[in-house]
């Protein structure tokens, strides 16, 4: 398989705190406005920290599926909620810590093997490896 190229485009009018914006993909699935009180304050809205926990559970309940089958295991479900926190730090924000909340309905694989999995996922799923400075945290219950 060759690589894959996904595109999105944002577009910001004005200065930084005033200012607004839009976030499209190219599939056209998402397009949405976003500010800087919907990003760093409580205004309610999207923002690019809430689409990369979007992405981080999406990529990681895929990833983590892939490898029970892999593994000859049933999936009747997998249901992962991604909390992504930002920080202000002394170079600026960064995302510092990302919980992934995961419930697994798997039946016949034992604890053991499904923890196995499931951290092998965390670690190798292409967002979590790209958001590997971010302090990745996972939470694995069943349903």
């Amino acid at each position: 398989m060759t690589g894959l190229t996904r595109h999105a485009d944002a577009r910001w009018e004005g200065d930084l705190v005033s200012g607004k914006g839009t976030m499209r993909t190219e599939s056209g699935a998402y397009e949405g406005q976003y500010t800087f009180t919907t990003r760093f304050g409580q205004e309610r809205g999207t923002n690019p920290e809430e689409l990369l926990a979007a992405a981080h559970a999406g990529c990681f309940s895929m990833s983590f599926a892939a490898r029970c089958v892999k593994n000859n295991f049933t999936v009747n479900s997998i249901e992962t909620k991604a909390s992504l926190t930002v920080e202000k730090k002394e170079e600026g924000f960064r995302v510092t810590t990302i919980v992934l909340d995961c419930v697994a309905d798997v039946p016949d694989i034992s604890d053991e093997q499904l923890n196995e999995l499931a951290l092998d996922a965390k670690v190798n799923c292409p967002v979590s490896a790209a958001l590997s400075s971010a302090d990745i945290t996972l939470n694995l219950t069943r349903a």
